[in-house]
C-alpha cells in the first residue's frame, strides 16, 4: 500500500510571457526562413526547451561570430549588448530580438538616465546574461554591479549626487529591498524606478512559494541549475519554512531517499521551465505515493508579448 501524500502545486509556475514569447519567435522564426536559424546563447535557460528547439533545426551558438552571415539569427530572452545588434547590423545579418520586453524597458530607464547625466548602479549577479545584457547598454565603467548588501559599502561612484539604480528581472524580492535600503542609506540622493524591476512573474512565483513552503515537509522547484529566477525560488522556499527544497531539472533528478517519511510536498516551477515537466514531476510522485494535490493560487497572470513584426510579415 502506497502512504499517503499532500501535493501541494504552486499557481502561478512555470513559463511567463516574456518565456512564452521567445520560443514563439523561435519556432516562427523557423517557419518562414527555414533551419537553420542560429540564436546567441540558450533562448531560455531550460534544457529540455533548448532541446526540443535544436531538434525542430535551431542552432544554438555562444556568440556572433559563431554565425554564418546569410542565416537568421535570433538573439536570447535575456538580453544583449548594445555592440551584439550592431555587429549583426554592419555584416548585414537579419536578425530578431528575443529580449524580454520587460528587461528591455530596464534598458531603456538605464539609457534615459544616462542621457541625464547619471552613472548607474545594477543591482544583479555577475556573469548572468540579463547583466551583461543591461550593463552592456552604457559605455564602459557607466553601470556599477552590485550583488550583496555588502557591495554597496565598497562601491566606488564618481559623484555620489548623480546616481540610479536598476535591478535585474530575476531576483528575490526580499533580499533586493535590503540592498535597495542599503544603496538608499549610503547614497539619499540616488534615483530608483517608479516600481521595481523585478518583474511580475518573479514576483508572483515567490509569492506563490511563500504560500504553500510553511505547509510543506519538502519543495521541488522545476527549474534549470543556470536559471536565476528558479535558484531564488529555492532561496525563498527556505526562508519561508520549508528546510528542504530543491532544484530538479526533471522527474529523473528527484533524490528519493531524501523525501522518505514526507507527508507533504510542495511543486513549482521557474518562468522557464515548461508544464510538461511539472505533470512528469507529479506522475513520478503518483508512482510512489497516494497522491492529493492541492493546488495553491495567489495570482493570475494574463499578460501577452506581442513578437516582432518581421515574424508577422510574410516571408
Amino acid at each position: 500500500m502506497k502512504n499517503p501524500l499532500t501535493l501541494y502545486l504552486a499557481a502561478p509556475r512555470g513559463f511567463c510571457a516574456g518565456v512564452d514569447r521567445a520560443i514563439k519567435i523561435v519556432e516562427m522564426a523557423l517557419e518562414k526562413w527555414g533551419a537553420p536559424v542560429y540564436v546567441r546563447h540558450e533562448i531560455v535557460h531550460n534544457k529540455f526547451v533548448v532541446d526540443g528547439l535544436r531538434d525542430k533545426g535551431a542552432v544554438f551558438v555562444e556568440e556572433l561570430e559563431d554565425c554564418p552571415p546569410d542565416r537568421p539569427v535570433i538573439f536570447s530572452a535575456h538580453g544583449v549588448p548594445k555592440a551584439v545588434p550592431a555587429e549583426a547590423a554592419q555584416r548585414e545579418m537579419v536578425y530578431v530580438d528575443a529580449t524580454c520586453p520587460l528587461v528591455s524597458k530596464v534598458h531603456i530607464e538605464a539609457a534615459r538616465h544616462h542621457e541625464n547625466g547619471l552613472q548607474m548602479i545594477m543591482i544583479g549577479h555577475a556573469g548572468h546574461p540579463e547583466t551583461i545584457g543591461t550593463m552592456g547598454q552604457l559605455p564602459e565603467g557607466e553601470v556599477l554591479l552590485v550583488e550583496t548588501v555588502e557591495d554597496v559599502a565598497h562601491v566606488q561612484v564618481r559623484d555620489p549626487e548623480q546616481l540610479a539604480f536598476v535591478t535585474q528581472t530575476t531576483l528575490s524580492v526580499d533580499d533586493t529591498i535590503d540592498i535597495v535600503a542599503a544603496l538608499k542609506a549610503r547614497f539619499p540622493a540616488i534615483v530608483g524606478p517608479h516600481k521595481e524591476d523585478i518583474c511580475y512573474a518573479t514576483t508572483n512565483r515567490q509569492e506563490a512559494v511563500k504560500a504553500i513552503a510553511p505547509d510543506c515537509d519538502a519543495l521541488l522547484v522545476v527549474g534549470a541549475p543556470n536559471s536565476s529566477n528558479s535558484k531564488r525560488l529555492v532561496e525563498v522556499a527556505r526562508k519561508a519554512g520549508c528546510s528542504y527544497a530543491q532544484l530538479v531539472q526533471r522527474a529523473e533528478n528527484i533524490d528519493w531517499r531524501a523525501l522518505e517519511g514526507i507527508a507533504s510536498v510542495g511543486v513549482t516551477a521557474g518562468a522557464s521551465a515548461p508544464e510538461v515537466l511539472i505533470d512528469e514531476v507529479i506522475d513520478a510522485f503518483r508512482d510512489r505515493f497516494d497522491v492529493t494535490v492541492q493546488m495553491v493560487e495567489t495570482a493570475q497572470e494574463n499578460v501577452e508579448f506581442k513578437v516582432p513584426r518581421v515574424l508577422r510579415q510574410p516571408a
